[in-house]
């Protein structure tokens, strides 16, 4: 007796996640991760039986996926600047939305780029790899997501490059930077209970919230900008879209100007940026 096909399968997959967001693609995703292969042979290989220990390998996916955790949670990793990078349960998963910031910050040249809460490393180390004679230091308050981005950075070939920090915020970092980037807990206390499960009972709740009205990070960033850019340095910070206005007067406050409000791809505020001036 056989077992199922990679169609069959497919579909069984789309009845469990079909009360989930994307649960066609999910299922797509799941399964070829199961069978170890690249999820556009699917088509190929529909006809195909699915050996029993990938079937399990998958019904023990879609289960997972099934109760809200997210897809990258599962697979271990996630697709990010056309890498792939580790992700775990003590960093954020990189969003789409982030490449908007990685994508400015490449339209000038740098050679020393400071990323405050790195996470997964994903922005610092997009940006060195990107960049092959730039140097960056990461800083974050957690060792564990510290030891994700070293982990991402030595996978990425940059480790040599990297400097990493556990520091909050600028706290003992040395020197000064032509480029600071940060995606900051920036969510509101009384917002947090609105988020989908996949963010609120997935993501390190210290890197989706700062707690209050969700500026406390912002406030701190732009304090020690001026101490820690060089003139004519830049800033480039991941917003929540209804904040640019409350951010932005932040950095002027601060004593930055050419300040501006860059959209998403779905047309959202998503970053603001500014300079010291020279």
């Amino acid at each position: 007796m056989t077992g199922p096909t990679v169609a069959a399968l497919l579909a069984e997959g789309r009845r469990v996640l079909g009360a989930v967001g994307g649960g066609a693609v999910d299922a797509r995703t799941l399964l070829a991760d199961a069978l170890g292969v690249p999820r556009g042979r699917l088509t190929l290989i529909a006809a195909d039986p699915v050996p029993p220990a990938a079937v399990a390998r998958f019904r023990a996916a879609l289960a997972r996926r099934a109760a809200r955790e997210p897809v990258a949670r599962i697979l271990g990793r996630r697709g990010f600047w056309g890498r792939e990078f580790a992700v775990t349960p003590d960093v954020l998963d990189p969003r789409p939305e982030t490449e908007t910031l990685v994508a400015l910050a490449l339209e000038r040249p740098f050679a020393r780029v400071l990323d405050l809460g790195t996470g997964s490393g994903c922005i610092l180390v997009s940006l060195l790899a990107e960049r092959p004679k730039a140097r960056g230091v990461g800083t974050d308050v957690s060792d564990a997501a510290l030891a994700v981005a070293a982990r991402n950075a030595e996978a990425m070939g940059v480790a040599d490059r990297a400097e990493l920090l556990c520091a909050d915020w600028f706290e003992g970092v040395p020197g000064r930077f032509d480029l600071i980037v940060s995606n900051p807990p920036y969510i509101a206390a009384d917002e947090m209970a609105g988020l989908m499960p996949e963010v609120r009972d997935h993501e390190p709740h210290a890197a989706l919230t700062p707690g209050g009205d969700g500026l406390g990070a912002y406030r701190a960033i732009a304090a020690g900008l001026d101490a820690r850019l060089h003139p004519g340095g830049r800033v480039l910070l991941e917003i929540g879209p209804t904040q640019a206005a409350a951010v932005s007067d932040l950095l002027r406050a601060g004593g930055l100007g050419d300040i501006g409000v860059h959209l998403d791809l779905d047309g959202r505020d998503r970053v603001v940026s500014a300079a010291k001036p020279e």
